[in-house]
């Protein structure tokens, strides 16, 4: 499968695409595809006649320029993968000009939505996000667009970014994919050694465990907890972890607080940097 690297010739072969009316799934990567990724695809594939599947590394969205230079770029590889799936994926893998012709500086409001967790942490890595995305889809210009749940504040900020814009995508959520043994899936994930694999299982075990005992154990006590249960295992740092409105991502005090929450957590597992997240209420 040979990926297409420009926006002219990707448009092309769409407008041709579209006077047989077919519809068009997108699935924005960063590429070092992984099964996470696989499951949008056939989803996409499911949903609609064609699926684009851009590979981009957006600098945009790095604050820290060591881990944009780290990141795993592997587009031969996932081509490989991709192509097991359908004759119907289009690889879209362009070069950071293609994508910025000029510098983006357009500065989005998420209001509190990008203020806390991830945006905290690294500020104006969403901005990037939004500012890649929207243009992603103005390249594309999909019927629907697939993100996984386990980037859990960047999915609420696309949608926020899509209301605002008036954008007419229809953005579809999929669940967290984990190996067997519970560790979320991530291109980060390939970073990590055998041994670090091992160690990082702790995370998903500590979230799993405080909602098993969530109906006897407060808000803030659950965030104890969890925070102590990864701390305690040599080689992992928890970053932040937070018990958040599932709609604005707001802090909640009690379980009563709202009808959908999510426990938001990054972890360093040695300079890795990882998140995951648990729903134990609602959605």
């Amino acid at each position: 499968m040979k990926p297409i690297t420009t926006i002219r010739e990707l448009q092309e072969k769409l407008g041709k695409l579209r006077i047989g009316d077919v519809s068009i799934g997108f699935v924005p990567t960063m590429g070092a595809l992984h099964a996470g990724h696989l499951s949008l695809v056939k989803q996409a594939l499911a949903d609609n006649d064609i699926c684009v599947v851009s590979v981009f590394v957006n600098p945009t969205q790095f604050n820290n320029k060591e881990d944009l230079e780290k990141y795993p770029r592997t587009l031969e590889r996932d081509c490989e993968l991709l192509a097991t799936l359908s004759e119907d994926v289009i690889v879209f893998s362009p070069s950071v000009e293609e994508v910025y012709p000029e510098p983006d500086t357009r500065q989005f409001d998420f209001g509190q939505l990008d203020k806390v967790m991830e945006g905290k942490f690294r500020p104006g890595h969403f901005n990037g996000v939004a500012q890649v995305v929207s243009r992603l889809f103005d390249i594309v210009k999909p019927d629907r667009a697939y993100f996984g749940q386990k980037d859990f504040q960047q999915l609420a900020i696309i949608r926020a970014m899509v209301k605002r814009l008036g954008l007419g995508v229809e953005i579809v959520p999929m669940p967290i994919v984990r190996e067997a043994s519970g560790l979320a899936l991530s291109s980060r994930n390939e970073r990590l050694t055998e041994e670090q694999k091992l160690i990082a299982v702790n995370i998903s075990k500590a979230l799993f465990a405080s909602k098993e005992r969530m109906n006897s154990t407060s808000v803030g006590e659950t965030i104890r907890q969890v925070i102590n249960d990864v701390n305690s295992h040599e080689g992992l740092e928890v970053e932040y972890f937070e018990i958040v409105d599932g709609n604005t991502l707001q802090p909640v005090g009690d379980w009563t607080e709202a009808d959908y929450i999510v426990g938001c957590i990054t972890v360093f597992c040695g300079d890795v940097r990882l998140i995951d997240n648990i729903i134990y209420k609602g959605e």
